[in-house]
């Protein structure tokens, strides 16, 4: 399933179209529920960051992050937003074993007038050992939430 089909239960997504950096790093749309959403990011040769061991550079898995943690406040609100991250703070705990699918699970644990609290994590395959951990706020565009 694609991102926008999977959100597309969500009033004013059916005009936001997804690609862009998202694209092409392969970003793919795994779960959701309704105040989350899971993404996936394949591994790939040109996201090596170092050559040596295979592992995968850090700004991909940021961009994973920042792109589930906004999906999980569209899911939360029930309906599209423009909305910007403020703030996302990412703390890498391990490098993403080389070869392996990142999966990248964000909630939006709360909304207060114009801005969402969001939280996540980052694994490749085991949520019990995370290679990422991020907590963040976006800001509501416009009118607002």
């Amino acid at each position: 399933m694609q991102i926008d089909e999977a959100l597309s239960d969500i009033p004013g997504m059916e005009d936001v179209r997804f690609g862009g950096h998202g694209g092409r790093l392969g970003i793919a749309y795994h779960a959701h529920g309704d105040n989350w959403c899971e993404l996936t990011l394949p591994y790939q040769e040109d996201m090596i960051g170092d050559e040596e061991s295979g592992v995968i550079a850090s700004g991909p898995i940021f961009a994973l992050m920042d792109i589930a943690t906004s999906l999980a406040t569209m899911r939360k609100l029930g309906r599209f937003v423009p909305h910007a991250t403020l703030d996302l703070r990412v703390d890498y705990l391990r490098p993403a074993k080389p070869g392996s699918t990142v999966i990248g699970h964000g909630e939006c644990y709360a909304i207060k007038r114009s801005i969402s609290f969001v939280r996540g994590q980052a694994h490749d395959g085991d949520p019990n050992d995370p290679v990422a951990h991020v907590s963040g706020t976006f800001m509501f565009l416009g009118e607002g939430a």
